[in-house]
């Protein structure tokens, strides 16, 4: 059973939207995400979770066309900084009510309406009331959005991010990243060699294998999510970062309470020389 430091847990874009149709969700399995973790939060009382989602075929698509995640100048961008935000805010909202339906207490924090970012990266955040709703027992949902930028005037922060920074604050045991695919692929696109365990010392080999998402994705795809985690766990040494697949039935809640497959990426343990099978 985990202790009691929170876990932080992304649903991704690929995972509850179809990436290659603009704003399409994938709401069966959105249905069934939001009652699996209604059964944990039941099965689990006093398991501090903070949930996450990714923008998929609604914000990046729309972030794609205006370069938002660039930077905001001019009539045109603005107005595309607000098309994004509303896409956003779309899915959010299909979020919330799944989780909802589902029976969970959740609670939405819009990072545009309290985050402000510098050139690119979250400067400033007000997470108190994020951190009362944690107390209370509710779920605090966030989702990659735009916010506004001293640099750039506008940028888009993505969901893990958002998770770093809070990192630093709520110390988490562990960051969870349901996707679509397993793990992270050593060969993409070809993937037949999944990576079990990644540490910071195998980054330097991966970086040249890793590619981005295979649909649209303004945030970086696989290779950014795993240069973020290997900055984690480097900065926090008992955290474990673990990407893995949210297709599978039960295996998000076995996430949230054991070791679920997929590749953790975590720092090397004492009796370990090598980490990629």
């Amino acid at each position: 059973m985990l202790n009691q430091r929170p876990v932080f847990l992304k649903l991704g874009g690929s995972l509850i939207t179809d990436k290659s149709q603009p704003r399409t969700v994938r709401r069966e399995i959105l249905a069934r995400l939001s009652h699996e973790i209604a059964g944990v939060r039941e099965t689990t009382p006093g398991l501090k979770l903070v949930l996450g989602h990714g923008s998929g075929s609604f914000g990046h698509m729309t972030a794609s066309l205006y370069r938002t995640r660039d930077g905001v100048a001019g009539e045109r961008a603005w107005s595309g900084f607000t098309e994004v935000w509303q896409v956003a805010r779309e899915l959010n909202t299909v979020v919330m009510s799944a989780l909802y339906q589902a029976g969970v207490p959740a609670i939405a924090f819009p990072p545009s309406a309290a985050a402000i970012a510098n050139n690119g990266k979250v400067f400033a955040w007000e997470t108190r009331p994020l951190q009362l709703a944690l107390d209370a027992g509710l779920l605090p949902v966030i989702y990659g959005d735009v916010v506004f930028d001293r640099v750039r005037g506008g940028t888009i922060i993505s969901t893990e991010e958002l998770f770093a920074h809070l990192a630093s604050t709520l110390s988490p045991q562990r960051i969870l990243l349901a996707g679509s695919e397993p793990g992270v692929w050593l060969d993409y696109p070809l993937c037949t060699h999944l990576a079990e365990v990644i540490t910071p010392e195998d980054l330097p080999e991966l970086s040249s294998s890793l590619k981005g998402s295979a649909n649209t994705d303004v945030t970086g795809g696989m290779l950014a999510k795993v240069e973020l985690a290997v900055n984690l766990v480097q900065t926090l040494p008992e955290l474990e970062v673990i990407i893995f697949s949210g297709l599978e039935a039960g295996l998000l809640g076995r996430a949230l309470s054991t070791d679920p497959p997929g590749t953790h990426i975590r720092r090397p343990s004492i009796d370990r020389s090598s980490h990629l099978d």
